[in-house]
């Protein structure tokens, strides 16, 4: 099969790239130097002449501050160019995988979202994250949209490496306790998709919840970073209103993950475990 990839230089997109390096599929790489996914006839065009038959969406408009007084600028990557990929797999009988957010959801919930749970965002980033998803189920295109939270990775900015840092550098900091979620390791992630992709189970349509497992804080996550590093960086948990924001982040973002579990066949690993095998591969890497 041929696999377009977009957004190939992201965080998920360089883990896919690490994932399927073995692959007998022919995975084609992209990112907006060498596709422009907000260009119809561009996206026509490569999916027509590399014969694409799976699409993997890994781009994405990911600053939630900056989408707040941005929203168009969002809403270009996040909705409209969702709904030119997904319309140009429909076109060609491809299916795209399109990857998504628990910002779709309020955050007033105390018990993990489920597939199904009423969507209601707070912000930019999250309706045209939502807008994205329902653009890809118009279309009429085969589908599987992996809603994910907290992602992080050895690649780009992310919360992992800004903690790494500043733990290192700083006596102390503050970080907020009353958001509550799941980090995601984003080649846990890929490693999902590209299990999907090569294990032919394309046709389990639907939307689907993926993280790791467990719960905590930022504050929980920071302190675990903290310590996996050997650092002495006193972290010390605030409320998130002493971050003034434009954004109202979820309170309560936690996936649940049994229907991901079920239909793929997948052990899902813990937060902690995860980590550890990130910050490992970043040591090393020094």
């Amino acid at each position: 099969m041929n696999i377009l990839v977009t957004g190939a230089n992201g965080q998920l997109g360089m883990e896919m790239r690490n994932v399927s390096a073995g692959s007998a599929d022919r995975y084609i790489f992209t990112d907006v130097a060498e596709l422009d996914i907000t260009n119809a006839d561009a996206v026509d065009r490569v999916i027509a002449s590399e014969k694409v038959d799976v699409i993997v969406n890994c781009a994405a408009y990911t600053n939630v501050d900056k989408a707040e007084e941005d929203e168009q600028a969002a809403d270009l990557i996040n909705h409209r160019a969702v709904a030119i990929l997904a319309s140009a797999a429909a076109k060609h009988d491809a299916t795209l995988i399109h990857i998504s957010t628990d910002y779709v959801f309020d955050g007033r919930s105390c018990i993990p979202y489920k597939e199904d749970d009423t969507t209601s965002p707070t912000g930019a980033y999250g309706r045209t994250k939502l807008a994205g998803e329902r653009a890809v189920i118009e279309s009429g295109c085969r589908y599987l949209i992996f809603r994910t939270a907290w992602l992080y990775s050895t690649y780009g900015k992310n919360f992992v490496k800004t903690m790494m840092k500043l733990t290192a550098e700083k006596d102390s900091l503050n970080v907020v306790f009353d958001q509550v979620g799941t980090p995601t390791c984003a080649a846990d992630l890929a490693a999902l998709i590209y299990k999907v992709i090569t294990d032919r189970m394309l046709d389990r349509q639907g939307i689907y919840h993926f993280s790791n497992e467990g719960v905590c804080s930022w504050y929980d996550f920071a302190v675990e970073i903290r310590d996996l590093c050997g650092n002495t960086c006193e972290i010390r948990p605030c409320h998130s209103d002493e971050f003034p924001s434009k954004v109202k982040r979820p309170h309560y973002s936690v996936l649940d993950k049994t229907k991901v579990r079920n239909v793929f066949k997948v052990t899902i690993s813990y937060w902690e475990d995860s980590l550890v095998k990130c910050l490992n591969q970043l040591k090393y890497e020094k």
